[in-house]
């Protein structure tokens, strides 16, 4: 049985964990070389922890378990530059670029400081449109550009409102933003069958819900909840009966639209959201 992408290669984006390490280790269990980057360090506005150097070198052990090639870089997506540099490397070592998913973003939450929303934008809005821009000259004919949205972006007052502050407010705009972006793009790709989808998660098993600012946002009522205090109010949240979806839920997706079973499937956007934008679609109250 052949792979789906085998000779294909992958540029990923926040790829030191979470979902977009799923995403790396997915597409080379498909036959995919890997170019990852990753920030790396922390952003003052963003008071969970972000990946380090560790994590993105364990992406590496993942991919090369794999007997796959992977070009692993330290890179902020806010910097267009920095990820010119990475995929010039990544193509001068791999030969190619066929795949891009922009994956990378944060949340920050819980204050009014202005620069949250600054700093969520850049990183979930910018980033992606950075990525795109650096990658769009090198991609052939009947290439895949993939952009990672937000289910929750999707809902109004999920998260751009009350104690989510001005971070969550520019996470929010950032998502729905890029509602519009893909599918721009998507028309401006088309005559060179690229096509251009987004995938809207909704809560992944992942850092940027398991930190305790967001278990605040998820039971007030509490002082110092637990992941045991907040899986009953995750899982309220959800249509299905269940708290989260994992990240390999989000990297099947990722696969799909990375593949040639989606040939003809562009300007898409996909929920993985376990029915909550059903159950919730202005957002829970």
């Amino acid at each position: 049985m052949s792979l789906r992408l085998e000779g294909k290669v992958a540029f990923i984006t926040g790829a030191a964990r979470g979902q977009g390490r799923s995403h790396a280790v997915r597409l080379a269990e498909e036959g995919a070389d890997i170019i990852a980057v990753d920030i790396c360090e922390d952003i003052a506005s963003n008071l969970y922890s972000l990946a380090t150097p560790e994590d993105l070198e364990d992406t590496v052990k993942a991919v090369e378990s794999l007997d796959r090639r992977i070009v692993a870089r330290k890179a902020d997506v806010r910097r267009r530059d920095a990820l010119q540099e990475v995929v010039e490397e990544g193509l001068a070592h791999l030969g190619h670029l066929d795949i891009v998913v922009a994956n990378a973003g944060i949340m920050p939450m819980g204050t009014t400081d202005p620069m949250d929303f600054v700093d969520a934008t850049d990183v979930d809005l910018i980033g992606v449109m950075n990525t795109v821009a650096v990658s769009v000259p090198h991609l052939p004919n009947g290439a895949s550009i993939i952009v990672t949205g937000s289910n929750a972006g999707l809902m109004a007052g999920a998260t751009d409102g009350g104690n989510m502050g001005a971070g969550g407010s520019g996470y929010a705009w950032s998502k729905r933003t890029l509602v519009g972006y893909v599918e721009q793009m998507a028309l401006h790709l088309a005559s060179r069958m690229i096509r251009v989808n987004a995938i809207h998660p909704t809560n992944c098993n992942t850092d940027l819900i398991h930190n305790k600012e967001l278990y605040n946002v998820f039971r007030p009522d509490l002082e110092e909840p637990t992941r045991e205090d907040v899986i009953p109010a995750f899982t309220y949240f959800q249509a299905m009966p269940i708290p989260y979806v994992e990240p390999v839920d989000i990297s099947n997706a990722v696969l799909f639209f990375a593949c040639e079973e989606s040939r003809y499937v562009t300007g898409q956007q996909l929920r993985v959201d376990a029915g909550s934008l059903l159950r919730w679609p202005n957002g829970p109250r």
